[in-house]
């Protein structure tokens, strides 16, 4: 039985959702698919990425067994090729096809792909993923006013951070954004159904705090521990890439922490996790601390990310909060409490910490009181000297002291992102800024500036992408 081939064209800018199920439906059709990639004349002005690139994305998919660059007429290729059939997108069903002519010659076939949606190659790179938007980004001028910070001073804070020796403890965590295509309502039971077509992952917890400081120009080393798994692989080469010297314990124990996130029409459908919340063995606990007790020494800033998954027992705490405080390093810390789990107050004696209004409630049992006596219960509770209240939608409350047991001063900001994109990640980007600020000789005041703006730049995208200290300097200008 001889074997059939299959032939697609195209300019392929990106593979996009419509590319991979236009090429899994001509790989279904034959024994094998070639694929011709458009020269940058032939494509012409819709060549938005360099052929020798769009030639490689399609190599790199697994369904295609040959793919080349076309430099003449696509029916000049299929008339000495003579594949079996040729695979076109459902759009083309209707239009003028010149390929039907040479086919007919030697008895090929023309096929149209299953019609599902059409995507633009240049309306994906625009969206999601590929996009920040900050048109709603907004200085909080009253603010700035109230406390004497202008632009300049922000902007002289920032360039500060490339000075800091940072050090990252706490849970990684990898998120998956898992871009799925409507199919409709089921007829056995109400529920909504999707197929998924793309997924993208992110570093996240802790690593995507250490990602910030270091995309922000910090030198960053980060500790934490994971699973004996592909998200650990994937992990350590994101760090890599962003600048973070990483050092991972592995325990085979565990799965590397892995969140799930479907998304349908820029809309979150569902969440799945993937995780093990039992605190890490003794034995890792202890390669933990000798790991930190070789980086803290140079450290001018040591920031827990806790997210309450095992990897910062209290003893490992108190262990390093001593290590801190007796070489002279800033701490600061946050403690994310999705339930009822967590106390940010086991953090004791922190430079900042950063607690949502639910989590500070949570440490404190404390479910009646307004907030500035919610953030003055938990600053007794935890001995913390600056307190960052997340509010969410509702921006940020500010507790700090001013030297004085007695004389603790409360403020607010506003969120500085009135049309946020995705909130994930919000928190560690408020709360590595903020730090980095106190760390680089800033005040709480300009502490909670610059974190806000952090937080407004993050939730103007999708996906938990590190910021650059460029995109701090922009809304400076």
């Amino acid at each position: 039985m001889s074997s059939r081939t299959v032939f697609v064209s195209g300019n392929f800018n990106v593979l996009h959702p419509g590319h991979l199920r236009l090429l899994r439906f001509a790989h279904e059709c034959g024994d094998r698919l070639v694929v011709a990639v458009h020269s940058d004349r032939i494509a012409g002005k819709a060549a938005h990425v360099p052929e020798q690139l769009r030639l490689e994305g399609v190599q790199s998919n697994s369904w295609v067994d040959e793919a080349f660059v076309i430099d003449e007429p696509v029916i000049d290729v299929i008339g000495r090729l003579r594949p079996d059939i040729v695979v076109k997108g459902k759009e083309h069903e209707s239009s003028f096809n010149p390929e039907i002519k040479v086919l007919e010659q030697y008895g090929g076939r023309l096929l149209f792909s299953s019609g599902e949606t059409v995507f633009s190659s240049v309306d994906l790179l625009r969206k999601e993923f590929f996009e920040t938007d900050l048109r709603s980004v907004a200085l909080p001028h009253d603010y700035m006013a109230r406390h004497g910070i202008d632009a300049a001073r922000l902007r002289s804070l920032l360039q500060r951070f490339a000075s800091l020796k940072v050090c990252v403890v706490g849970d990684l965590i990898i998120d998956e954004y898992i871009t799925c295509q409507p199919l409709g309502m089921s007829q056995e039971d109400p529920t909504i159904v999707v197929t998924p077509v793309d997924s993208t992952r992110f570093v996240g917890g802790a690593g995507v705090v250490a990602a910030h400081a270091a995309g922000m120009g910090a030198q960053v080393q980060f500790v934490s521990v994971t699973g004996a798994d592909i998200p650990r692989e994937f992990a350590q080469k994101e760090l890599v890439k962003a600048g973070v010297q990483a050092h991972l314990l592995a325990d085979d124990s565990r799965p590397t922490t892995l969140k799930q996130r479907f998304r349908c029409m820029g809309k979150t459908l569902l969440r799945v996790s993937h995780l093990h919340q039992g605190a890490i063995s003794t034995q890792l606990q202890t390669r933990l601390l000798e790991h930190l007790e070789e980086v803290i020494d140079k450290a001018d800033l040591l920031v827990f990310s806790d997210f309450n998954y095992g990897c910062l027992p209290p003893a490992v705490v108190d262990k390093i909060t001593l290590m801190g405080r007796a070489r002279g390093v800033m701490l600061a810390a946050d403690s994310q409490s999705s339930s009822q789990v967590g106390d940010i107050s086991r953090f004791r004696e922190m430079d900042l910490i950063t607690p949502t209004e639910h989590e500070a409630r949570i440490s404190t049992r404390n479910r009646e009181d307004g907030l500035v006596v919610l953030a003055e219960a938990l600053r007794q509770q935890s001995a913390a000297k600056n307190i960052l209240l997340k509010l969410g939608e509702e921006g940020l409350l500010i507790h700090a002291g001013d030297g004085k047991e007695d004389d603790w001063l409360t403020d607010r900001v506003g969120a500085l992102n009135a049309a946020p994109r995705d909130v994930a990640g919000a928190g560690d980007s408020l709360l590595i800024t903020s730090a980095m600020t106190l760390a680089s000789g800033g005040n709480i005041w300009e502490a909670a500036c610059l974190g806000s703006l952090a937080a407004a730049v993050q939730v103007g995208r999708v996906g938990n992408t590190p910021i650059r200290v460029n995109e701090l300097l922009q809304e400076l200008v």
